[in-house]
Formats: structure tokens, sequence, C-alpha cells
């Protein structure tokens, strides 16, 4: 057996396990067993009965509020369980502070993460706290609601409409990062050369609506990533990258992000490809594969994200992913998401002239997998005529690239675009 970031071995009582009850009570289920070494192997405990009741006292003196949790005890081996389930009544503090786990350590937790399961306790959204400003103006606000809603003004009935007011009626952050200017955060775009050390045009756009955010960004895509191309007579605009995925990308960054976290959305532009990162990980309640398959959709900021589904920026339900794929759909080469506990970033590759930063070589290598084919490096040697030693070295190229993956292992691994 092996510690994990759910599971704790105590061989004796000491207060040290309440730092990960109040872990497990804030972020999640998990179980201490007392009678287990740390390396797993199991040495018992004396009186399993009188442990359980001392576990519970100390519980319930140190940990405020009290904890969901129940002891279970295995006689025959002398471990005791304690099962710690997820509070509704966050934050659960021992000794005034609330815990987390990393890995399989419980550490305090820091200012942002403590506001957020606060919010999370009282059943509120950061958006829906109050704002300190009254004299808020929405002239952007008003505009975009002539321009998609036929609204004629941004009247204090619109905005309550919109859940722009606390119930103490007072303006809330939701409001305050619609409204014309604010203290918030907002989006940093960068357009690189031949490296991140040559920056060709920078941007950053902060302190005023999202609305206004949202455009800023969108006007830099029309900038670098498209152009018209006339034939005979016919004028043509040409994409490099598709712009409903960057328009989809840059709405979930903004309705989806940790507005709490002092931290810009990071847009870097680059000859191949555009890299989104927006500040906070996943919302509470979802799993990277729910996100990235669009089973669920859970807001973390549904006032902001229900006025941009209001102005048809994006579609109330999913996350958006799948529209993201939808518009590659046709292509060689697909996005690439990564998620972290505190950044989720998308990579929107360019999808013509795909092949401009690999070698003649590795074009081939490349050429011999279209159509969706699956082939062994035994295969690809036949149909390149290169050596086996070769393809294997173009092979791990392309893998670096992103352009080509790999399919099983041993002698079954195959490779496809």
């Amino acid at each position: 057996m092996k510690e994990t970031k759910n599971l704790e071995f105590k061989s004796a009582i000491t207060n040290t396990f309440l730092k990960t009850v109040s872990a497990y009570s804030n972020f999640g289920d998990g179980e201490v067993w007392f009678g287990v070494n740390d390396d797993g192997s199991i040495c018992g405990i004396n009186n399993p009965d009188q442990v359980c009741l001392d576990i519970e006292n100390r519980i319930n003196d140190s940990i405020s509020p009290r904890p969901n949790f129940k002891l279970d005890i295995d006689y025959s081996r002398k471990i005791v369980r304690l099962i710690v389930q997820e509070g509704e009544y966050k934050p659960y503090m021992y000794k005034g502070k609330a815990y987390r786990r990393s890995d399989t350590a419980s550490i305090e937790v820091d200012q942002e993460e403590l506001r957020g399961l606060v919010l999370e306790g009282k059943n509120l959204y950061f958006e829906e706290l109050a704002c300190e400003r009254d004299d808020l103006s929405f002239k952007e606000l008003s505009d975009k609601l002539i321009e998609k809603l036929d609204i004629t003004v941004a009247s204090d009935d619109v905005l309550r409409t919109l859940g722009l007011f606390t119930k103490g009626k007072k303006y809330n952050h939701a409001a305050a990062l619609l409204a014309d200017e604010n203290k918030f955060p907002g989006i940093d775009m960068a357009r690189f050369g031949n490296s991140i050390n040559e920056i060709r045009d920078r941007e950053t756009i902060a302190g005023t609506s999202i609305l206004k955010q949202y455009d800023k960004a969108v006007s830099m895509i029309r900038r670098y990533y498209q152009y018209e191309e006339i034939s005979e007579i016919e004028r043509k605009k040409v994409e490099l990258i598709p712009e409903t995925a960057y328009r989809e990308a840059i709405a979930n960054a903004l309705i989806h992000r940790d507005w709490s976290m002092n931290a810009h959305i990071r847009i870097s532009m680059f000859a191949d490809r555009i890299e989104i990162k927006s500040p906070g990980g996943l919302p509470r309640g979802i799993t990277e594969e729910e996100y990235l398959n669009g089973d669920i959709s859970c807001l973390r900021n549904p006032i902001l994200a229900n006025v941009f589904f209001r102005m048809h920026y994006v579609e109330i339900f999913g996350t958006g992913i799948r529209r993201i794929l939808l518009a590659y759909s046709n292509t060689k080469i697909r996005p690439k998401f990564t998620i972290t506990e505190h950044t989720i970033s998308v990579v929107l590759p360019v999808i013509t002239n795909m092949y401009h930063n690999i070698t003649s070589d590795e074009k081939k290598v490349v050429s011999a997998l279209e159509n969706g084919e699956q082939l062994s490096s035994s295969e690809i040697v036949k149909r390149t005529g290169y050596t086996k030693a070769k393809v294997l070295r173009l092979i791990n190229s392309l893998k670096a690239k992103d352009y080509i993956k790999t399919i099983g292992n041993g002698r079954g691994t195959k490779y496809t675009i």
C-alpha cells in the first residue's frame, strides 16, 4: 500500500492528522488509516475502541465547523479507518487555518484559496460580491445591447435583469467587469517574431469592460491571421486560424477565469499558433475529462456567462471545447488543451501552410501517414525509402512538434497524424 492524495497513514495518534481532516473537508473526500506505517506496512494500534474515542474528541475540539466523518475498525489487523467527507460549510479550520492536500502532504491554503472556500461555504460566486464603487458607467454595455438585442439603454431595470445588483441593491463584481472602468486585470496580447525575445507588437487592455477586451482581442487575430486573396474577379478571405475557434477561446477565457486572481489573460501569437492562457484552473466539481469532452457545464461566473450568451458570443451549455474542435474538424492538426491547478491553456495552430516549420524529410514521413493511416516504423521505412534509424529520428522530431502521435507500445507501436 502507498499513501496518495486521498489516503494517509499514521502509525500513532498525533495532532498532525487534524490538518488532513481539514484538507479533506475543504477539498474532497479522503481517509486516514491509523495503525499503518508511512511505507504501507501494518503495525497495528492498541485498544482501537479507545483510539476511536480519542480521534473523535480531537476532531470535535479542534476543527470548526464540525466536519462530516465516520470511524471504522478492522479488528483483525488492528487498524482504525477515519473516513472524511467533503463538507458544505467551508472553510473547515484547524487552529484558525484551512488546509488542502498537495500530493501526500497537507498544507495551508493561500489567501486566494481561502477566499474561494469562504464563498463556496456561503454558496456565493466571486462575481456576486458587492463592488466598492457606486458610480459605474455602462456606455460599452449599452452600445452592445443596442447592437445585439435592440435595447435602447442600459437602465437599472435592464442591469437588474442581467443580475448586476446584489440583494442590497449595490453593484456587484459582475457589474464592475462590464462597466467602462474598473480595477480588474485584463488581457495581455503579444505578437512574437522568430522567438519570444522578438516582440513585434504588444497591447495590454485592463481596467475596462470585458466586452471591450473581447473586441480588442478579436481585432488582433484579424490583423495578423487573416488576409484577402484575389483570384480573377473573386475576392476571398483566408483565415490562418479559424476565427470561430479563436472567438470561442477568448470568450471562455473571460467568462470562466478566476477573477479573484490578480493576473492577466495572456494571448501569445506566433507564426504557427496562438496560445491563450487563462488564470484559474477548473471550477470545483468538474474533472479534466468532463471539461474536455464538454459533458458538464460548471460555470465559475454564471452572470457573465449569461450576458455573453444573451449577446450570442457563447452557448450557455457546454464549455465551448466542442465548438473549438469543430472549427478544426477538416484539418490535419488539432488544438491542444493544457490544464494545471491554476491555469487553463489552449493552443490554436495555423491551418494553412501547416508544414512550413518542418523539413522536407519530415514532410515525407507526414505524407506517408496522410488519410488517417496508422503505420509502424517499418512500414514508414518502406514508403519513404529511408533507413530505420533515420525514420525513428524523424518520428521523434515530428512528435516533439505535435505533428504525429504514438499508438500502442512495444512491437505493436504505430504512428498517425
